[in-house]
């Protein structure tokens, strides 16, 4: 019997400027559910900015957006998951769901800096959303919680406030956090680019059990050894445009554009 559930995330001619500035450029993409995805591509390329533009942190100009079959953004007339819309015209200007807040809440999001709440410990900082964005009661919010500290290796930090943490330890937590209110799609902005190389180490492993248990996610990441062993595709970015959508494998055995060979000559 076919799959006709929808995939996880679907992006048709999306496009965002800071002001004369051009970041994106008719972007497309499609990711399934289950599968991993690693952003690549050298600084400034708009890695960063489209995983914003995803989950609603960012406003983009023009295109669509669809997540689960909802559609999160559009421009003009809806369009079916299956079907590539037309390029919107120049003074085409895009509108977000009314529905944006429920729908970016199917989307997980871990920064490259953390961004947990200093004056909470831990445990508070993980069941803070599900309390009062998601309603869950306060005791099943923190079984919950307790559940995905040890699944990160921290149920005995829970009790701590983050500057007692080690960078490595922070970033699991913010991981267990984003993981606390149940998304469809985890979105990482480059996560471990703030850490040593031993911590680094402790947040993939944690990255890597999650790609284990068919966690979608999207990666943008310099790390080319997790890429290419846990990525089901590599997309290389720059100027703002998708040069390269490959299976992980070809991408890395022999990639067509000049541009993303240069850059792996450089990475490797």
């Amino acid at each position: 019997m076919p799959d006709t559930k929808p995939d996880a995330l679907r992006v048709f001619h999306l496009a965002k400027s800071f002001g004369a500035h051009r970041v994106l450029r008719d972007i497309h993409l499609r990711v399934r559910h289950g599968e991993v995805v690693a952003i690549i591509g050298p600084s400034g390329s708009g890695k960063s900015t489209l995983l914003r533009c995803l989950n609603h942190l960012e406003t983009a100009d023009v295109g669509h957006i669809l997540v689960e079959g909802e559609a999160l953004l559009r421009t003009g007339e809806a369009v079916a998951e299956d079907a590539a819309p037309p390029a919107p015209p120049p003074e085409a200007q895009a509108q977000y769901s009314p529905q944006a807040a429920n729908i970016c809440r199917k989307m997980g999001m871990v920064f490259q800096h953390f961004n947990l709440f200093p004056h909470m410990t831990v445990l508070q900082n993980l069941i803070e959303a599900p309390v009062l964005v998601k309603r869950v009661p306060r005791q099943q919010a923190i079984e919950r919680a307790m559940a995905l500290l040890d699944k990160v290796g921290l149920a005995n930090c829970a009790e701590r406030y983050p500057a007692r943490l080690s960078g490595g330890q922070k970033q699991r937590v913010a991981i267990a956090r984003a993981l606390a209110m149940e998304p469809k799609i985890m979105l990482f902005d480059e996560p471990t680019s703030a850490l040593d190389p031993e911590l680094t180490g402790e947040v993939l492993r944690t990255m890597r059990q999650l790609a284990a248990e068919h966690m979608t996610m999207l990666v943008v990441t310099h790390e080319m050894a997790f890429a290419r062993e846990v990525a089901h595709r590599v997309l290389f970015m720059d100027e703002g445009t998708i040069l390269e959508d490959r299976p992980a494998s070809e991408f890395f055995f022999a990639p067509e554009h000049p541009r993303a060979q240069a850059f792996l000559r450089h990475m490797l």
